[in-house]
């Protein structure tokens, strides 16, 4: 197998070129995204490689991220496997139901709801379906035991089907082809351009030989933190040798052991899919949940086929007020919540704090007093006096960004 270049290698007389290579890069489309709201941090396990790396011709690392920059694909088909391994505690489902911002058992919302649904992707096994036919048609289905949650979005209209419950979700986006809500992140080809994003003067980037994956030749990206203090260890992106489309992408952590997020295809095609794929008529009797996008919409409910009532409030809002702290890698995001005293405790939280308490660890410093939770990614500070420190760092990042602020 032919050597590859790298980044790190090439010399100060291509540092203009790479520059401009990363500014493609943060231009970086996904079109096989699929409309509706994020799902926080998902990933997908190990795609089914076939055996023998392929022997490709010699390609450096800024040639291969201009290839995906410029990656153009617009129809695809396909099956992804899910697996998620954040290390986060067993919570009994309450961390699906905090992620979706409903408490369990409150029966609010539907659970056609993307944002709710698509939470469950945050940790176990999954297998998606995707579909995509241009900026104005994509389809999600999540595969499940017995069941199928399906997203749709055909031209201006976004279906959430949830097969198990025979409930609708409905919106309608505001221009064909574009949504201001956020989107899910489900195929390599979601999380590559997200990646593809973080690559600057802090980072590694190089070529790391060839593999094949559902069936495809493809180049091995391999994108590593240059600062310590990060928790990720090294991103790996498997680009298709013909189409820079991103086919598998597996994120490890620095503390070692398995994958954080391995996403991959097992199987993929690049022929247009059938338009009946993105046809979608809310079956006789569902209940259909309309969202009229705005924060005095009202849910209502019916039962299918006549007028869709009003819609809920929008999501997917995020944290307003957030700042960062640091540059590359070691960024931390901070926001004050306004409210003082930490973790909810005595009356107002009964045992909630004590518990939430249990999962973390205390820690101080100049800042004061706080509790650190840790995933195997992503940890968080919240001190005592309410403020907020997040980030893919360590607990040492985190005390040392609260106490300097920087």
């Amino acid at each position: 197998m032919a050597p590859y270049e790298s980044d790190d290698a090439a010399g100060a007389a291509r540092d203009e070129d790479a520059r401009s290579g990363r500014r493609k890069a943060a231009r970086y489309a996904v079109p096989v995204a699929v409309v509706g709201v994020a799902a926080a941090t998902i990933g997908l396990v190990p795609a089914l490689a076939d055996s023998g790396d392929p022997d490709l011709p010699r390609i450096s690392a800024q040639q291969l991220i201009e290839k995906m920059a410029k990656s153009d694909t617009q129809q695809l088909s396909g099956t992804v496997k899910i697996n998620t391994d954040l290390g986060l505690p067993d919570l009994g489902g309450l961390e699906n139901s905090l992620a979706s911002g409903a408490a369990p058992g409150s029966g609010d919302g539907s659970s056609a709801d993307p944002q709710s649904k698509l939470t469950e992707l945050v940790s176990g096994s999954h297998t998606l379906r995707v579909a995509a036919d241009g900026p104005d048609r994509q389809k999600l289905s999540l595969l499940e035991r017995g069941a199928e949650y399906s997203l749709i979005h055909d031209g201006k209209d976004v279906w959430g089907y949830d097969s198990k419950s025979n409930e609708v979700y409905h919106s309608t986006a505001a221009d064909s082809g574009q949504d201001h809500r956020a989107k899910p992140p489900a195929t390599p080809e979601d999380f590559a351009g997200e990646a593809l994003k973080s690559v600057d003067d802090t980072t590694s980037v190089t070529v790391d030989g060839t593999m094949r994956v559902a069936g495809r030749d493809a180049y091995k990206l391999l994108i590593k933190p240059k600062q310590s203090g990060s928790t990720v260890g090294a991103i790996s992106i498997a680009v298709d040798a013909k189409t820079g489309t991103s086919l598998k992408f597996t994120l490890t952590p620095r503390s070692g052991g398995a994958a954080v997020l391995d996403a991959g295809f097992t199987q993929v095609s690049f022929a247009e899919p059938a338009a009946s794929t993105f046809d979608f008529i809310p079956p006789k009797g569902a209940k259909v949940t309309e969202d009229q996008d705005g924060p005095k919409g009202r849910e209502h409910a019916h039962r299918g086929g006549d007028d869709f009532g009003k819609g809920v409030e929008d999501f997917g809002k995020g944290l307003d007020g957030a700042t960062v702290i640091g540059k590359g890698w070691t960024s931390v995001a901070t926001f004050d919540t306004g409210a003082g005293g930490g973790l909810p405790t005595g009356s107002q939280g009964g045992d909630l704090g004590g518990f939430l308490g249990s999962l973390g660890e205390q820690v101080s410093g100049k800042f004061g007093k706080g509790t650190v939770f840790s995933t195997r990614l992503v940890n968080a500070l919240i001190t005592d006096d309410g403020k907020v420190y997040a980030g893919a760092v360590t607990k040492e990042a985190l005390v040392k960004a609260a106490d300097t602020g920087k």
